[in-house]
């Protein structure tokens, strides 16, 4: 039976799990880098359909990584919020360097 995760505390250390193949997060990187330019072009254009290019440029990436790197089903299916905010956060540490500090955070409490 999957865990039921009650807070973005408790969940973000399974998502980086999800997460743990290099490549599927750099394409996770590219995804959220994509869609934060297109929403950047939305805000300069104000045309809508360049939204619909932000969530597919986002999930089509990320979904890339999880299909075919990490072969595992993304956690946004069955927690689309958490995942979400988690996705910020990890292209957050992942932009500053951190990535690995958080990394090595899951693996200290795993021994």
């Amino acid at each position: 039976m999957e865990k039921k995760y009650k807070t973005l505390k408790d969940f973000f250390p399974f998502y980086l799990e999800e997460h743990s193949h290099p490549i599927n997060r750099a394409l996770h990187f590219i995804g959220s880098s994509l869609a934060l330019g297109c929403i950047l072009g939305f805000i300069a254009s104000g045309k809508f359909y360049i939204l619909g290019l932000a969530l597919v440029s986002g999930y089509f990436f990320a979904w890339i990584g999880h299909f075919f790197i990490e072969k595992n089903r993304p956690a946004t299916f069955t927690y689309p919020f958490y995942s979400f905010i988690s996705d910020w956060i990890m292209y957050f540490k992942m932009l500053t360097g951190r990535i690995d500090v958080e990394f090595a955070k899951i693996k200290s409490k795993q021994n």
